[in-house]
This record gives C-alpha cells, structure tokens and sequence, in this order.
C-alpha cells in the first residue's frame, strides 16, 4: 500500500472498490492484460488494469449490471468475497470456516457473502469489531485492508 499523502496513511480512511483490486493485482507481478469488461472502467485510470485482470480471473464480476463501481468504498463483506475469490485463484485452501452466529449481526450478512464471511472469520483474516459486531456492510478502512492482506499473505 501506498500513503495518501507524503508521510500520511490515513488509517481511518476509507479504502474503493478499485484500490483492493489494485493491491492485488501489484502481489501478482501486474500481469499483461486486455480491457475491461465494465462499462465504468475506463482506460488511463490506476485501477484499469486491475479490473480487467481481477475480472478475467474470477476474482471480481462487479454489480451485475455492467459497472463495477471502482470509486465506491468497500464494505467488509466485500472485501471478504474479493479475498476468498483471490484465494480461489491462487489454489489455496479456503476449507476454514468460522461461525458466524457468534456475531450479534451475522443477520445482516449478504446471501452472496455468507461463505466468504464464513472463510474469513474462519481464518482469521477479519474479526468483529468489538461487541459482538462483524459490520458487514461497514466499509472497510485502510488499516483493516492493511491488517487482513497481512493476515492473508502471512498465511500463503
């Protein structure tokens, strides 16, 4: 990861949609890639590249209705989903599985997240926030991202 600012991280600031995918993109050497098959992914951006190359991997298949959304911040689950995807990718073994009840939240889990929560928690790549809160729909900030690629490349 890189500072926002000469000396600064902003730990607390939010963390988009195309940075995650920007950070792993760059663990994987930047391979060679061809456009996007987004229509809000435009050519130029630091984020373009990546996109195309989380896309044709498996990785990311955006909103579903043909944008991605790189400039959106985001959420936990999101970002749980985007990691296990990755983990996929890799081969690695993603049988971990944690119990998600254990959340006073765990309800408010996306139906498309409950596995990749389920993984993460398992892990150890994410835990609550304190009181018994995952926050899945929270975004995500930069120290968590920071915290769970540690988790994740400490692990693979």
């Amino acid at each position: 990861m890189q500072g926002t600012a000469e000396g600064r991280f902003t730990p607390y600031g939010v963390t988009t949609r195309g940075t995650i995918v920007t950070m792993l993109y760059r663990l994987e050497g930047e391979p060679a890639v061809t456009g996007s098959d987004f229509a809000d992914v435009a050519d130029g951006q630091f984020y373009s590249n990546a996109v195309a190359w989380a896309s044709a991997n498996g990785i990311v298949s955006g909103y579903g209705n043909g944008s991605f959304g790189p400039s959106d911040n985001v959420t936990r689950e999101q970002m749980a989903v985007i990691l296990h995807n990755y983990a996929v990718f890799k081969g690695y073994d993603v049988s971990a599985s944690g119990d998600l009840s254990v959340f006073t939240d765990s309800g408010a889990i996306s139906s498309w997240a409950q596995e990749s929560m389920a993984w993460a928690v398992g892990s150890g790549l994410m835990s609550g926030k304190g009181s018994g809160v995952l926050d899945p729909s929270g975004t995500a900030t930069r120290a968590e991202l920071a915290q769970m690629f540690m988790n994740f490349c400490g692990q693979n």
